[in-house]
């Protein structure tokens, strides 16, 4: 007779994973460097601040050997004014590194966008492209396990034979066995939408105000995102833009560099950007997020000046973001706005803007924003394509 045994958890005290040296500075530099908004200098003087009170090396390891490695790995480069002094043939091992301005490359900002994804998103398969179910059977590439009718213009690889002569069987018998196309049997696939989206973040000074840094976490979801989208769901779009006084779009090899400016918040602006971005995009499915913190305080006018009012809402700026927001219901366009702030009147204001376009509003504060987001964005792009 079988013993029986039970099965169980069994605990055991955490070992750190074994990482080099250069591994362990290296995930702290990530988070500085992203911090700095892609200054290297700046994130190394912080290293060094931080080696100095918590002892991060030692003589074997220092954090010029660090540098060096960061430069022969391809992280970072060394750029020297050729105008200037050539300060590149200066002593070895200058602390300091004064010999040229050190700069981040391409290799480590799509590293910073990976490292985004696995903080927030946390660690997602890659798969196939255009992988958007809808909920709609139609022209894909999976399987339902449902079947149907065979109907012109249904593809031969997507004929399931035997269904079909199992039809074929029960519509004329054993003795005569023609196969007709009213016996054809369809396997029905799901169809996959495209999603375009566009990501407003606001830039303007209230995202640095009252001690509270509002701009990194918004740029990390804002990478995470736009890795998320280049290597799950190639078939969709991601266009990211900023504003503040005035809108403008950035690539997203630049969001590392990402930072505030003395900006107002001409939200009306950075809609009307969107939705130009938007117009050109044959997808059905397209829809706006915006991550902003403060109410909107600056219209651009026909004449090329600023209308400014940080004083409370001004009723004016109010009616044409109100007028922007039904602007995009009509073009199909909902606006998801994710509101960091939590003043009752600016609340009251986000609640007439999602109502005028049928939106969504998140009242989040910064640590659930990336949660948010992709949370929302696997919804949207779920949703039946409009015929």
């Amino acid at each position: 007779m079988a013993m029986n045994t039970r099965k169980g958890f069994r605990f055991t005290n955490y070992e750190a994973p074994d990482q080099t040296p250069f591994e362990k500075l290296f995930e702290i530099f990530q988070e500085l460097v992203t911090h700095t908004s892609g200054d290297v200098e700046e994130a190394l003087d912080w290293l060094r601040e931080l080696d100095k009170e918590y002892e991060l090396t030692d003589d074997d390891y220092t954090i010029d050997d660090f540098i060096e490695d960061l430069k022969s790995k391809g992280y970072i480069r060394e750029e020297f004014d050729m105008e200037g002094p050539q300060g590149g043939e200066g002593e070895e091992g200058d602390e300091t590194g004064k010999g040229g301005s050190l700069s981040i490359t391409a290799k480590l900002e799509r590293m910073l966008r990976q490292r985004a994804l696995d903080q927030i998103f946390g660690k997602i398969k890659r798969s196939g492209s255009g992988n958007h179910k809808t909920g709609k059977s139609g022209k894909g590439d999976e399987h339902t396990g449902e079947f149907r009718e065979y109907r012109f213009g249904d593809s031969l690889e997507h004929i399931s034979m035997t269904e079909s002569l199992k039809n074929a069987q029960v519509n004329h018998g054993l003795d005569n066995f023609p196969l007709s196309e009213e016996d054809l049997v369809v396997e029905d696939t799901q169809y996959k939408a495209q999603m375009s989206t566009v990501l407003m973040i606001d830039i303007s000074h209230s995202m640095i105000l009252y001690g509270e840094d509002r701009i990194t976490p918004a740029k990390k979801v804002a990478m995470a995102l736009a890795e998320l989208i280049t290597t799950r769901y190639p078939k969709d779009t991601l266009d990211i833009l900023v504003f503040g006084n005035d809108a403008w779009p950035i690539p997203i090899k630049d969001l590392p560099y990402l930072k505030v400016g003395p900006y107002h918040t001409n939200t009306v602006a950075g809609l009307q950007l969107a939705m130009d971005m938007l117009r050109r995009k044959r997808n059905t499915n397209k829809q706006i997020f915006m991550i902003t913190d403060g109410k909107p305080s600056c219209l651009r006018l026909p004449n090329g000046d600023y209308y400014k009012n940080s004083v409370g809402l001004d009723e004016y700026i109010v009616e044409k973001c109100y007028a922007m927001a039904q602007q995009a219901r009509k073009l199909h366009i909902p606006i998801t706005t994710f509101m960091i702030a939590e003043d009752p009147y600016l609340m009251q204001f986000v609640r007439e803007f999602t109502k005028a376009n049928k939106g969504k509003a998140f009242y989040t504060g910064l640590k659930g924003l990336g949660e948010m987001i992709f949370e929302d964005y696997e919804q949207n792009r779920k949703r039946r394509i409009k015929g």
